[in-house]
């Protein structure tokens, strides 16, 4: 598992940065399965920021780049639409499946050879 905290720092702020969430990768296998699932949560207030999709993208390279992991999963119950918009944002392709307590979301290392965060901060800049 890999816990990680999530903080936001206002750029025009010269204030600490403060706890903005928390980004977790679970779930790791490695050998031939070679991936994690990805959870996260962040303050209400912070939310629409670009926070949590920039730390999913950062998580996502860390461990397509450094531990060498193939897929990465989200798991997200159908009425989290704010969750779907971060899955979304980033490129991440719906599964198909009839379980539906949650609708999970992937991505392979191949899907973006230029790292998540890049792509990432590709669309941001439109």
């Amino acid at each position: 598992m890999l816990p990680w905290l999530v903080f936001y720092e206002e750029r025009s702020n010269r204030a600490r940065p403060q706890l903005a969430g928390q980004l977790t990768v679970s779930g790791i296998v490695g050998g031939s399965a070679s991936w994690g699932q990805i959870g996260y949560w962040i303050d209400e207030r912070l939310a629409g920021r670009g926070i949590i999709p920039t730390a999913v993208a950062l998580a996502a390279d860390y461990c397509f780049q450094v531990m060498s992991l193939h897929r990465i999963e989200i798991a997200i119950r159908p009425e989290n639409t704010k969750s779907l918009r971060v899955v979304a944002k980033l490129g991440f392709r719906p599964e198909d499946g009839d379980w539906r307590d949650h609708l999970v979301f992937a991505l392979n290392a191949e899907e973006v050879p230029e790292g998540l965060m890049q792509r990432w901060e590709n669309l941001r800049q439109r």
